[in-house]
């Protein structure tokens, strides 16, 4: 399958925003350099995010796979380089991610795709101001879990990695408190489990398990369904280490 065809049938949503633009540049159209605006602070509160949510949830409602893969490879790109070098490892992890969903063909394009946006500079504000207006809650959280992914795939989760992920959490209105949780899911250790619980060490017994509840919901694969099977097994993947989390507090305390 042709580039061009591939992004037509999976990705025809973004050709009306930053991402069509930036994509077209990347496959030579004639747009205009983007200048990246990381530098000029977005207002994010809670009013102002309640309202983007209320007038968005029908666009999000519609979130289709090829909304996701190319956001993936965007911000992706942004994650690699982000530590000032560009690790093989990093970018294997990004083609092992594609050839495991959408198989080997599919996943050549992609790349192809994706060699082109590592040349390039992301406007990475503009971009994800386009990715939360499309894209739904749950399908947001699992792009950054994946951009940890990568970060991790190198043997470590650098700060400045870290840094850079925090950064397009809040451009995609994804909480902080969501933000350390799925942060602390890259890591092995009891203050990790109550992290990715999103409750402190001091918390009930009945708060833990209230909070086990709610990141059950929250983070259920079946919120990606809309997505794809392939999306869904993956999810599962992030969903168990919500219950391995769970467990070893309950082993602590002997739950």
């Amino acid at each position: 399958m042709a580039i061009a065809k591939w992004l037509g049938t999976s990705v025809g949503w973004a050709f009306g925003g930053p991402i069509g633009a930036f994509i077209g540049f990347i496959l030579g159209s004639a747009v205009d350099t983007a200048i990246d605006p990381d530098q000029k602070k977005i207002p994010h509160n809670k009013k102002r995010a309640q309202q983007t949510r209320r007038r968005n949830t029908k666009k999000q409602n519609n979130t289709k796979p090829g909304d996701f893969e190319l956001s993936f490879l965007i911000l992706s790109a942004v994650i690699i380089k982000a530590d000032n070098k560009i690790d093989k490892r990093e970018l294997n992890y990004v083609r092992k991610h594609f050839v495991k969903i959408y198989g080997t063909k599919r996943a050549e394009n992609a790349f192809k795709l994706f060699n082109g946006i590592m040349k390039k500079k992301v406007a990475t504000t503009t971009v994800c101001a386009q990715i939360r207006e499309y894209m739904d809650h749950a399908s947001r959280l699992q792009l950054i879990h994946f951009l940890f992914g990568i970060s991790k795939s190198d043997g470590n989760v650098h700060d400045n990695e870290v840094e850079e992920i925090r950064k397009i959490a809040g451009y995609l209105y994804v909480s902080e408190r969501d933000f350390i949780s799925i942060k602390a899911m890259f890591y092995d250790s009891t203050k990790s489990a109550y992290e990715i619980l999103e409750v402190s060490e001091i918390a009930t017994d009945d708060e833990i398990k209230k909070a086990y509840r709610k990141m059950v919901k929250k983070h259920h694969p079946d919120k990606l369904q809309h997505l794809g099977e392939e999306h869904v097994k993956i999810a599962q993947e992030k969903f168990r280490k919500i219950q391995k989390a769970y467990e070893i507090i309950q082993k602590k305390r002997g739950l």
